[in-house]
């Protein structure tokens, strides 16, 4: 079998081309490595069951000549995080946007048997409903979320349209090794490792009674390939833990002195999975505990060794577009 991925060079997709390797397959990685890091994927560097194509998926022409003879095109290459989104929108909508259409575009043209999307649970916005079911209204609070659900609903539509055989996966809170550790201040992992190493306090945000899905990455990759494998089209599924764990809860596993900053706006109070469709339609659940995915994570602390180090100043300079865009008042 051959597989595509693109975004192959990032943090789940290096997790997910691993995987692929492992189970045989032959993986074409594209990525313009604007986020992506060849380091990634070190442990297969050399593996000649892989090519890595160093390319923008959003320009049809550089990328479709890849896909002739490919089983299965899993599509994770996007831009990611919300201040970046809201000061760069129109180069989110390239990536997210017609950069989907793109890969869409080349796996039909070539006849690609099984299209996968990574969608975001950020579409979900401030959810009204816990947990959070697939049939909950769509509320993008900023361009990346809005952006990544345009992207699903293209992929849908291209389903329903053209006959591709399609699926989205809206996952949830992903964190593991190889987290971007650079660039735009962003999940909470990478923020704390980072202080954790400097022996800075850790910037928890609001009361840090917030709570999240946080899913482990190798059951976030094994929910991608379950449901590749499967025959369902044109469904969507949420990818999470089946539980919800304060910021607080992480900062006593990671350890350490806190500090409070101010609560942003457009954020919700929690973000929790209904993930009964995934477990009832195709048998997926989550084996990673909360508590072994951090301890994993501090067994590879030093990883984040050279990640910025935040303090609260420089978050509120970093974020200040954020309340300035986000804020109702």
């Amino acid at each position: 079998m051959k597989a595509i991925v693109t975004g192959g060079l990032g943090f789940i997709g290096s997790h997910l081309v691993e995987r692929l390797l492992r189970d045989g397959f032959d993986v074409i990685v594209l990525d313009n490595l604007v986020t992506g890091r060849r380091s990634n994927l070190k442990g297969v560097w050399g593996n000649h069951h892989l090519l890595v194509v160093e390319a923008d998926v959003a320009d049809y022409d550089s990328v479709q000549m890849h896909f002739e003879g490919v089983d299965f095109v899993f599509h994770l290459a996007a831009l990611a995080d919300i201040v970046p989104s809201i000061q760069r929108p129109m180069d989110y909508y390239h990536c997210n946007v017609t950069g989907t259409i793109s890969v869409l575009e080349a796996a039909r043209a070539a006849g690609v048997e099984r299209f996968v999307y990574v969608a975001s649970s950020s579409c979900y916005g401030i959810p009204t409903v816990y947990p959070t079911p697939e049939t909950a209204p769509m509320q993008p609070q900023y361009p990346y979320a809005l952006t990544k659900y345009l992207g699903e609903q293209i992929v849908l539509h291209w389903g329903k349209v053209y006959k591709m055989s399609a699926v989205s996966l809206r996952l949830f809170n992903v964190y593991g090794p190889r987290a971007r550790t650079t660039g735009a201040y962003g999940a909470v992992f990478g923020v704390f490792l980072a202080q954790k190493i400097a022996n800075k306090p850790l910037t928890v945000v609001g009361d840090g009674y917030q709570s999240r899905d946080f899913t482990y990455v190798t059951d976030a990759v094994e929910g991608l390939l379950v449901a590749a494998k499967s025959d369902l089209q044109n469904e969507i599924f949420n990818v999470g833990s089946g539980s919800t764990y304060t910021v607080n809860y992480l900062a006593d596993l990671i350890g350490g002195p806190r500090v409070y900053i101010p609560k942003r706006p457009g954020e919700p109070d929690r973000t929790w999975a209904d993930i009964s469709k995934i477990q009832r339609m195709l048998g997926w659940k989550p084996l990673v505990s909360f508590e072994e995915g951090v301890r994993r994570m501090l067994e590879q602390i030093g990883d984040w060794v050279d990640a910025p180090v935040w303090t609260p100043e420089s978050i509120a300079a970093a974020t200040g577009d954020w309340f300035r865009y986000l804020s109702e008042t």
